[in-house]
């Protein structure tokens, strides 16, 4: 079964969160839209951030996926939320490692910067891609929550 996606973008991520809709949408993913929903040039990306955040841990199992102009900052607005774990998408590398490895359950697209390989195929990588459950893995995410309860 397929995990429910969540996106969220200010303007600047706008036609991307909308691109990657519409592709998830054909691949047959169930997605929701929390923002923005229309274009407002003015609008920032910490509420989007922060709404796919609280999504992905209000309901476990599902996944985000972040844009704005150069994807760091919702990237580090939601790594503010304990329990999330984005990354930066910037290759399909990325998109595999951050999920094999890191356990990450949002990606962030940059909305005005080139990434090394299509976006659409970072995001397929991203989704199709499970947890190792490797033991170093494991022990390297028990370091990473102990450092949230801890600040």
């Amino acid at each position: 079964m397929k995990p429910i996606i969540y996106l969220g973008a200010d303007h600047a991520g706008f036609d991307m969160k909308n691109s990657i809709k519409e592709h998830l949408h054909l691949s047959g993913y169930t997605t929701e839209d929390l923002g923005a929903l229309k274009f407002d040039p003015h609008d920032d990306y910490p509420k989007y951030a922060e709404a796919v955040a609280s999504a992905v841990l209000k309901h476990p199992g599902s996944l985000g996926i972040l844009s704005c102009g150069n994807a760091e900052g919702v990237t580090i607005t939601a790594n503010k939320f304990d329990g999330i774990r984005a990354g930066l998408g910037f290759s399909i590398d990325s998109a595999v490692t951050m999920r094999e490895d890191d356990n990450a359950n949002i990606i962030s697209i940059p909305g005005r910067i080139s990434t090394v390989d299509d976006p659409l195929e970072i995001i397929d990588a991203f989704l199709k891609t499970e947890f190792s459950n490797a033991e170093r893995h494991n022990r390297r995410l028990s370091q990473v929550e102990q450092i949230e309860l801890e600040n």
